[in-house]
């Protein structure tokens, strides 16, 4: 008895200490983000049956997809927590082919589209589940660009290693505008150019790709954009020419359904609901306007922003420029998605097909965003430690 009370003992003792290093904020954060996102969408079920609405594309197995990946994420975001960040960045020659290989199979006959009548193709059928390796590729791509970033830090603007950068950067980012993905290449772009910014990219290299970006703009707008991408970023700018067109319908019915919220929202399961093609996913922010109103979603604006703020405040304070970089990405990654997102449903921004991370229905989506808070914890959690890894 003795023995058994010792080992519990130790049990006990370790599973605190764990708990006291780990970022509980963060944790919460994502939390709450998490359970009101899936809230939304069992209440969207209940609602459209209500109405007897069949197109609305969500029903109960939307939210059991969605709660059990949201489960089974934070399952393993407390496992990576664990382990040593720095461990899993050494590890990038197995990861990142496999996510490529997993994005290269939208190419073949196992890949489809997310949406019945969509142009894309960045999602695989398995046939008992459909996947889409883009949300996993964002991880890879974080954390072996950051490793990247760490071991070439005392050469790393060097002309040769920023062409190794770019190739680093660029692949995954044009597989994915390869799958008619163009919202989702955006966000490896913007993970890319902050990362390289925080590992101190040359000044010379900013305001050379700045003196370039017009000509680039200019080669995409003319030889890469289709006429339906055009019109959606010209809508956004002259929306008084586009008012009457089919490429803003799922925008002004967004905006219908925000207003109709008001301040208070009508009400969680209310039965009175606002049709908006894709609501479920990407969307969801709109249906938060309707039935939580002004308040609502003035609360998840604000449970974002502190989460992501969270992520910064963690990699500014990390003592492991790896570490700073992962947090980095992982920041410019959730931020990317919700700024764009709720530009989106706001009519700010054209619509790309962006998720709301934690909020849009997506299992995928869902499992990735609680494996990047995982990494997140792992940095919060052995930060402190000194990198006895590299040192050889």
């Amino acid at each position: 008895m003795t023995g058994v009370r010792t080992l519990l003992g130790a049990v006990v003792k370790r599973a605190l200490a764990y708990i006291k290093r780990l970022d509980k904020l963060l944790l919460l954060l994502a939390g709450c983000c998490s359970a009101i996102g899936i809230t939304l969408i069992y209440s969207l079920v209940i609602n459209s049956r209500s109405q007897r609405i069949t197109d609305a594309a969500v029903d109960s197995q939307t939210v059991k997809v969605q709660l059990i990946a949201a489960l089974v994420g934070l399952f393993l975001a407390l496992i990576i927590a664990v382990f040593d960040y720095r461990w899993f960045s050494r590890l990038w020659f197995l990861y990142l082919p496999a996510a490529l290989g997993l994005t290269l199979l939208t190419f073949t006959g196992l890949g489809i589209s997310g949406l019945e009548g969509a142009d894309d193709r960045a999602w695989i059928d398995l046939g008992f589940i459909t996947v889409q390796p883009a949300e996993f590729l964002k991880l890879a791509y974080i954390l072996s660009l950051s490793y990247h970033c760490f071991r070439t830090k005392e050469f790393f603007n060097n002309p040769l290693n920023i062409l190794a950068l770019l190739v680093h950067g660029g692949l995954p980012a044009a597989l994915v505008m390869l799958q008619g993905d163009d919202g989702t290449a955006m966000v490896f772009i913007i993970i890319f150019l902050a990362i390289v910014f925080a590992a101190g990219l040359s000044w010379k290299y900013i305001l050379g790709a700045a003196a370039l970006a017009p000509a680039v703009f200019w080669l995409l707008w003319t030889y890469y954009l289709q006429p339906v991408h055009k019109n959606r970023i010209l809508s956004v700018i002259f929306p008084e020419k586009y008012s009457n067109a089919d490429l803003l319908y799922q925008t002004s019915r967004s905006l219908i359904a925000l207003g109709s919220g008001q301040l208070e929202g009508k009400g969680l399961f209310g039965g009175d609901y606002t049709y908006v093609p894709v609501c479920h996913s990407d969307f969801i922010f709109s249906y938060a306007g309707q039935t939580l109103g002004f308040i609502g979603c003035l609360a998840i604006v604000l449970l974002i922003t502190l989460f992501c703020l969270r992520l910064l405040l963690s990699g500014m304070r990390s003592q492991d420029e790896l570490g700073r970089y992962i947090l980095v990405g992982i920041f410019s990654y959730f931020l990317t998605h919700s700024v764009l997102n709720i530009g989106m449903v706001t009519g700010i921004t054209p619509v790309i097909g962006i998720p709301l991370p934690f909020f849009s229905a997506g299992g995928t989506a869902m499992l990735s965003s609680w494996l990047a808070v995982g990494l997140a914890l792992s940095v919060y959690y052995h930060h402190q430690r000194f990198d006895t890894i590299f040192k050889n």
